[in-house]
């Protein structure tokens, strides 16, 4: 229910509003992307950053792909974090005290000996994200069918334990009341979570480091058919989240428990399937890292095992340190999305295609686009890391003053 949770923190019209837009956008850099690498003749993001702006252009390429693809194996490390000690108790009666239903044990434990394991059988061929990709999108079709069944199955106001009240994004709503007005849709709310609502969504469309590989393995690639691929995945995503938030949020309306699922086995179950297909959903980001460092740094370099090795290393203890320390997934997609997200999304294919499709002048009508998708980004950056940081500050002040 993470969707229905940010449509909870911020004006209920204004998400479906946001949501349309960073589609909408999502699909209009795609079409930047597309068309520069068509005119600098290179399908590799890296490669159009350095074409562009020498070696700035390729760093702030692979370390903005890097940082996306971190934050989105978090987001796979904190379902396991979170999830799976519920699921392991299910089985065995465990209490809570048990080291093998400690969450952080079995971050590092998945890691070691699911993920590392798997990864020497990773493909050159990128043919696999097809059904990673079709994995997680059935899983969502499933969950988006029980969300809308239990809209009408699940009474409202719904009293819940304290302790039931835990949530992945460290926001606990106050206790269930009998009280209707918690029932009844707000389409006007403002807090301080409603700065993460921009940054989460850019973070959920970022497609945009797959998109040059599958376009130069497409069978007689062209421009418009890639786009029509493009548009059609954003399609289903934007259909997802739209549905999957309205319908969750209509179910609680402003009691959103993200761990409502415990209560139901229907919930519960994908749970468990959604915890299989993490494991093979986070190889695909973890190769994307290692093909970024790769370019980035041994650019010239033949393929080393040995170096492939120490690069998965690296990643999954960095990565495996950063779900352990931080206690909320809502700051990294905050922090990422305003950052890296909005780099891939906005500024990177607005500044590649101004600077590197000759043909049109700067006046055009294309350009002056791209000039204004590439302001509106570093508005999105600025403005939404400024919100961000200033959460954090006042909830630190607020935890010094307790």
């Amino acid at each position: 229910l993470s969707t229905s949770h940010l449509q909870l923190k911020t004006f209920s019209c204004v998400y479906r509003f946001l949501l349309v837009s960073v589609a909408i956008f999502s699909i209009y850099s795609v079409h930047l992307l597309l068309k520069t690498a068509d005119e600098a003749g290179a399908l590799v993001y890296e490669s159009l950053g350095y074409k562009a702006f020498r070696i700035p252009g390729k760093l702030a390429a692979s370390c903005s792909i890097t940082m996306q693809n971190i934050g989105a194996m978090s987001s796979y490390l904190y379902i396991i974090k979170y999830e799976f000690p519920i699921v392991i108790q299910s089985f065995t009666g465990a209490n809570d005290g048990e080291w093998y239903v400690n969450g952080d044990y079995l971050v590092i434990l998945v890691s070691v000996i699911v993920i590392q394991n798997e990864w020497k059988s990773m493909l050159t061929s990128l043919g696999y994200l097809g059904y990673t990709s079709g994995l997680s999108l059935l899983f969502m079709v499933f969950f988006l069918i029980v969300v809308i069944i239990k809209k009408f199955q699940i009474p409202c106001p719904l009293p819940l334990p304290d302790t039931g009240n835990e949530t992945m994004f460290s926001s606990t709503p106050d206790n269930a009341t009998t009280d209707d007005d918690t029932c009844k849709p707000k389409y006007f709310v403002f807090n301080s979570q409603t700065a993460y609502a921009i940054p989460i969504l850019t973070f959920a469309f970022v497609c945009h480091p797959t998109i040059l590989p599958m376009y130069d393995e497409l069978k007689d690639p062209s421009r418009r058919k890639m786009q029509n691929v493009a548009n059609v995945s954003f399609l289903a995503m934007f259909i997802m989240y739209l549905l999957a938030a309205l319908f969750g949020y209509l179910t609680f309306n402003s009691k959103i428990y993200n761990k409502i699922y415990k209560q139901h086995i229907t919930l519960f179950h994908y749970t468990r399937l959604m915890i299989q297909s993490v494991t093979k959903t986070m190889k695909s980001s973890s190769e994307q890292i290692r093909t970024s460092v790769g370019h980035l740094l041994f650019p010239r370099k033949d393929f080393s095992w040995i170096r492939h090795a120490i690069i998965t290393l690296t990643l999954l203890t960095g990565t495996n340190i950063l779900v352990i320390l931080v206690p909320s997934i809502r700051d990294i997609f905050g922090f990422i999305g305003a950052s890296a997200a909005a780099m891939l999304i906005f500024i990177l294919p607005s500044a590649l295609y101004i600077k590197l499709v000759k043909k049109e002048s700067l006046i055009s009508v294309h350009k002056i686009m791209a000039m204004m998708f590439l302001i509106l980004g570093f508005v999105v950056m600025f403005g939404c890391m400024t919100l961000i940081i200033y959460d954090w500050i006042m909830n630190a002040m607020k935890d010094k003053g307790h």
